[in-house]
């Protein structure tokens, strides 16, 4: 097992972005710093990364922002760009239209240098503080994620927080995924163990319905091939209504074989096919967290979490060689 730590590039301001690279059996992950992003995922002796990633920093601050970084206090999208936490209504940065706070805006974890913890031959771990009102959000809060190199080609990423006040948590990592290294993904197969998921509005909202899978062009039950606009992902897949102990949820092959098995904790797995990226349906971003846009539908599982109340999440990916 091998372990390093290298400057990955300098901020505007002048601060360094760390890179760390984690080596143990077949896999090697390289993480930053930065946004504590998945930057480079390689199985065995494969010579192209199953992540989509940047060779230097300019990206992450512009085009490439979602690629691969954990996402929050709260990923995807906030009707109204607010939320009623007990007496108080407190608003969040509308940088959606029409009025729509994505990714907790401009300040949000994946915009933020995180701290590097403590590094081991197989894990590393960072923290981040977040000060109370950062992006409209209550709380002095703090996050650790621990990324973890586990036996049989196991990639876990553990994320906790914690507040000193009411507030809201919804993190994912927001990695995009291509196991064949090709500009498309098409002709992958996808497994996920679905039976509902969330329509949305025009403005990729949910509309508060649940609908099942079932009959639809999102019934992902039974594995089968996609491609672009074959069928439309910004969507959430309804696992449970609560968190669950870590458990298989996602399958997905490559024409080449490779396959990766995704488990989470979560209650949902929002699925986005690049569309708006500058590489349009050429990975797959899968995203473990739960139900969006949870404070303006109390049939969705909430994400308040009261100060003496702990956030926890835990998303593994599994990589199997082809034929294995």
């Amino acid at each position: 097992m091998q372990q390093s730590v290298e400057t990955f590039g300098h901020l505007p301001d002048g601060r360094a972005v760390e890179r760390v690279t984690l080596r143990a059996r077949a896999l090697s992950v390289k993480l930053l710093c930065w946004g504590a992003i998945l930057q480079d995922l390689r199985f065995g002796e494969l010579d192209y990364s199953l992540t989509q990633g940047s060779a230097s920093l300019g990206p992450y601050l512009d085009t490439m922002r979602y690629h691969g970084p954990i996402i929050g206090p709260v990923v995807n999208r906030i009707t109204g760009a607010k939320a009623q936490i007990g007496d108080k209504t407190h608003m969040f940065e509308a940088n959606q239209t029409p009025n729509i706070c994505l990714h907790s805006g401009a300040t949000g974890s994946y915009q933020q240098l995180w701290h590097l913890q403590d590094m081991q031959p197989d894990r590393a771990t960072l923290t981040l503080e977040m000060p109370d009102g950062q992006g409209g959000f209550p709380g002095n809060r703090q996050i650790t994620a621990t990324f973890a190199l586990l036996p049989e080609a196991r990639l876990r990423l553990t994320i906790s927080a914690k507040s000193d006040a009411s507030t809201l948590f919804n993190f994912a990592n927001h990695s995009y995924w291509n196991l064949d290294g090709t500009d498309s993904y098409a002709g992958h197969i996808l497994e996920i163990a679905a039976d509902n998921f969330l329509p949305t509005t025009a403005h990729m909202t949910p509309t508060g319905d649940i609908v099942p899978t079932n009959g639809t062009n999102y019934d992902f039950r039974t594995p089968r091939p996609v491609s672009a606009h074959a069928p439309e992902f910004d969507t959430n897949f309804c696992l449970s209504q609560t968190a669950q102990v870590l458990r298989p949820v996602l399958e997905l092959t490559g024409q080449s074989g490779m396959k990766m098995r995704m488990s989470t904790t979560e209650t949902g797995m929002q699925v986005y096919d690049a569309r708006d990226t500058e590489k349009p349906y050429s990975a797959l971003a899968f995203e473990a967290q739960s139900w969006p846009d949870a404070p303006n539908h109390s049939t969705f599982p909430s994400i308040l979490y009261r100060a003496d109340v702990a956030y926890h999440q835990i998303t593994e990916w599994q990589f199997y060689a082809p034929h294995s």
